[in-house]
């Protein structure tokens, strides 16, 4: 594995929980790699399930992302997680730019105060429609999107109240927080996969199938039908990646 200072900047550290069987892992870091428009070897990973990754990784990254998972719930937890919730408050208390997406928009916020519930009646999947808060607006990254945009989505853990400080950025008419960020703080978090494109959200529908088979009751095939490209949202990380690195 090649060491940051071997990499041309920016440089990222992805923390992922997936199982080493997981076809996912690699496809999450093609994903991130290909919405923030770097190449993938600037993308190096670590496995929060092994281990925490030491101060001196976290600090070494020019900006830390955190992805999705299959297979694991910030609400059953497990014996891993405890120490993972002090790696999420230590990147706050850094200020180091963090781009946490779907489990890791719940982990940072559970992390922080917030409160993460189990709750197939307000499960989502699939490609939709969000709107902007009026902080959502006014955000640098955020605000291009427009008042509504759509984006993939899958989840049955809720983020039912957003850490203290934490700003809501948006919303869908079934879950209110959606996506957050901090004042004076390059930290964001989203509900949502903007890294994800159509073609790959439907690889992880097919990766793991029980999910729309929970939440929808559709055969695979018409759900699949039932979603499209969401290219407006796929900016979004690039948008994040200049405001840190301009």
């Amino acid at each position: 594995m090649k060491d940051f200072c071997q990499l041309k900047h920016p440089r990222y550290l992805l923390l992922q929980v997936r199982n080493p069987g997981d076809t996912m892992r690699e496809n999450e870091i093609g994903c991130f790699a290909n919405s923030l428009g770097c190449p993938r070897e600037n993308i190096i990973t670590h496995d929060l399930i092994s281990s925490c990754p030491t101060t001196q990784l976290l600090d070494s990254a020019g900006a830390v992302l955190v992805g999705g998972s299959g297979d694991y719930s910030v609400v059953s937890g497990g014996d891993w997680l405890p120490p993972v919730m002090d790696v999420f408050r230590e990147l706050y208390a850094m200020g180091k730019p963090t781009f946490a997406s779907c489990w890791g928009f719940q982990a940072f916020s559970k992390s922080l105060g917030g409160e993460v519930v189990t709750d197939l009646k307000q499960a989502e999947i699939g490609t939709l429609e969000f709107e902007l808060t009026e902080a959502g607006k006014n955000d640098p990254v955020f605000g291009p999107l427009g008042v509504r945009f759509h984006a993939q989505i899958g989840h049955q853990d809720i983020v039912v109240q957003l850490p203290p400080d934490a700003i809501r950025l948006c919303s869908t008419t079934r879950v209110q927080n959606q996506a957050f960020t901090f004042p004076g703080k390059p930290i964001y978090g989203t509900q949502f996969h903007p890294e994800i494109e159509y073609s790959d959200f439907v690889k992880r529908l097919v990766a793991y199938p029980e999910y729309v088979e929970n939440i929808t009751g559709l055969p695979m095939s018409q759900f699949i039908d039932s979603c499209f490209e969401t290219p407006d949202t796929t900016k979004l990380l690039k948008r994040f990646a200049d405001a840190v690195f301009g």
